[in-house]
């Protein structure tokens, strides 16, 4: 089981205690690159125009979790 595979078993079945670096390996591994900064908010895209957007802190907060399994890997 690959890095990704995991992190993505533990946003599934703990989602309160992703870090802010795992979830950006997540969007990274989905094609997402960093686009800009601002303040503690990092904006992902994507070559398709889709945006994400995290607060880098940990552990990241469930909501953020939630979007991510909703839009990336539950598709």
């Amino acid at each position: 089981m690959s890095s990704i595979e995991k992190i993505i078993d533990k946003m599934r079945n703990q989602p309160r205690g992703i870090s802010y670096s795992e979830a950006a390996k997540v969007l990274i591994y989905y094609g997402y690159e960093l686009k800009r900064k601002r303040g503690s908010h990092r904006i992902y895209g994507d070559p398709h125009g889709n945006v994400f957007v995290l607060k880098e802190e940990d552990p990241l907060k469930i909501s953020y979790i939630k979007e991510m399994l909703d839009r990336l890997i539950e598709d």
